[in-house]
């Protein structure tokens, strides 16, 4: 059964196809594993955690400020601006 770019899958189909399933995540489709016609699980593809990205902005910002470039802001107030 598709649902935008999600197939499903009993949970005999996903253990005997396992390595096709990974293949077919690593390329951005979602699996939906069933048992019992019931869904217990979703294969998705892996996300980057962008954590480093997020560390590295911000230290980019505190190097800026240091240079004598004023933000307009601070950093927390940058942050919670963001969160609004």
């Amino acid at each position: 059964m598709e649902k935008d770019m999600e197939t499903t899958y009993s949970a005999f189909e996903a253990k005997t196809h396992f390595s096709e399933l990974l293949g077919m995540a690593g390329k951005g489709k979602q699996i939906v594993i069933t048992k019992h016609g019931q869904p217990v699980a979703r294969l998705v593809p892996y996300e980057k955690d962008d954590r480093a990205d997020i560390r590295a902005a911000i230290e980019r910002m505190k190097n800026f400020a240091k240079e004598g470039k004023p933000l307009g802001m601070s950093i927390r107030a940058a942050r919670d601006y963001g969160r609004r």
